[in-house]
């Protein structure tokens, strides 16, 4: 019997981003930035990564790594945890209701 080769990255047919989970997150590091009176450029300047790319996880156009979280928490002096659990509650929010 032949060995089957590992192909690497995504399986096809999948895609790379969901929308709802990262604009769920995005709106949670919104929220929580502007809770504490800091502007985005300073969130950004915080955390180490660029204006424009914290723009875009906050508007749910990127889907940040784990370290970025990581980074994006210490920067709010929050827990990653906190962020996933606000994520979490605008996730909800934002799912039909069964009746």
């Amino acid at each position: 019997m032949q060995k089957r080769s590992i192909q690497r990255g995504r399986p096809t047919c999948t895609t790379t981003h969901e929308a709802k989970p990262a604009i769920a997150f995005g709106a949670a590091v919104r929220e929580e930035r502007t809770n504490q009176g800091i502007a985005q450029e300073a969130l950004a300047h915080m955390a180490g990564i660029e204006r424009s790319h914290m723009g875009k996880i906050e508007r749910g156009e990127h889907v940040p790594t784990l370290p970025l979280i990581l980074k994006i928490a210490r920067a709010l002096k929050c827990s990653s945890a906190h962020l996933m659990t606000l994520t979490e509650a605008k996730l909800a929010e934002s799912a039909p209701s069964v009746d």
